[in-house]
């Protein structure tokens, strides 16, 4: 008996999986690599590190696939709408398991094992919206959810006696310390937050998101950009992204594509790195270059002060003597 356990990264899905393989099932995980993960913050695995970690902890076979273009046309256009910012969750969810039931064939599996909990998440996990889902998705009646199925109707898994409901759980709301045992009983000793989410669901992500989507670049790289650093608007067609630190400064010069403009500091004066995105004019290059100085440690004391800039692929530099631009003007830009 083989069941596909979609493993998004979170402590829920990986307790599912765990729980499940407890029962004697082998499981197959299934991560999709959706580009809304958090980046990881210090001392913190990183989503796809995390999942590999699981897979070596709970010894059992993980598969990764990357979600496509159709994925960012998906967020664009969801089904089911949005949450309370720009996520789609309902939509998200329909669309891995779509991705599962592929997978299920693939391996001869019989059912797909979520880590979804009833009522710990307002949007897409209620009843209802289990329902749409399970239907949506083509997998009605053979998605499992471990952590709350006595609380919810008879899979067939439970009604053909692969799976004894009474050695389910019926968890509900936003539980926490069930999950912190239920992980020490797995085995799983390195986990995110058990509250952590998609970046759609914060309200600062999602600002810069509508930005994009408005603006009209929506490609993978477009969104991993924007994990990154400070945002500024500064026309319709063109924005720039300023690096907080070291770390910042290198992730953002290397998400850099041909077209896109970095602008940095002299080596005498420390401060950001700064891409530029769009239809970038000279207008544009001399704001730019203003909004660098700007953030430069010192700024005040070298007055006006050289920026460096160049247009990939072609790695001349050219310079430009400047002020630091007006606070207002960097406040009001500012996404």
């Amino acid at each position: 008996m083989k069941a596909i356990a979609l493993i998004s990264g979170g402590l829920d899905s990986s307790l599912a999986a765990g729980f499940i393989k407890r029962l004697g099932i082998e499981v197959v995980g299934l991560h999709c690599h959706i580009p809304f993960y958090p980046r990881p913050k210090k001392q913190v695995l990183s989503a796809q590190e995390y999942v590999r970690r699981i897979g070596t902890d709970l010894d059992i076979e993980m598969k990764t696939v990357d979600p496509g273009e159709d994925f960012l046309e998906m967020v664009k256009n969801p089904k089911f709408g949005y949450g309370s910012n720009i996520n789609p969750c309902i939509d998200c969810r329909i669309f891995m398991l779509r991705k599962a039931a592929v997978l299920m064939e693939m391996e001869g599996a019989r059912f797909v094992v979520t880590g979804e909990v009833l009522h710990q998440r307002g949007m897409s996990q209620h009843r209802e919206a289990f329902q749409n889902i399970d239907k949506e998705s083509g997998l009605e009646g053979f998605i499992v959810r471990p952590l709350s199925a006595k609380l919810l109707p008879q899979t067939i898994p439970e009604k053909e006696k692969w799976l004894d409901r009474d050695d389910l759980l019926g968890w509900s709301g936003r539980t926490r310390k069930p999950q912190i045992r239920l992980a020490e009983e797995l085995g799983i000793r390195e986990y995110p937050n058990p509250a952590g989410g998609c970046l759609l669901t914060d309200v600062g992500f999602s600002r810069r998101m509508k930005d994009l989507i408005v603006a009209g670049g929506f490609r993978m790289d477009d969104v991993e950009l924007l994990k990154w650093g400070r945002h500024f608007r500064v026309s319709p067609q063109a924005k720039l992204v300023v690096g907080r630190d070291r770390m910042e400064n290198e992730q953002i010069a290397g998400l850099a594509r041909e077209g896109d403009y970095l602008f940095m500091p002299i080596e005498e004066a420390a401060g950001p790195t700064v891409l530029g995105r769009g239809e970038i004019n000279g207008r544009f290059i001399e704001l730019a270059c203003k909004l660098t100085c700007f953030y430069c440690d010192n700024s005040g004391t070298i007055n006006p002060m050289d920026i460096v800039y160049m247009r990939l692929p072609d790695l001349r530099e050219f310079r430009l003597a400047v002020s630091p631009l007006d606070s207002r003007e960097v406040g009001r830009m500012r996404l």
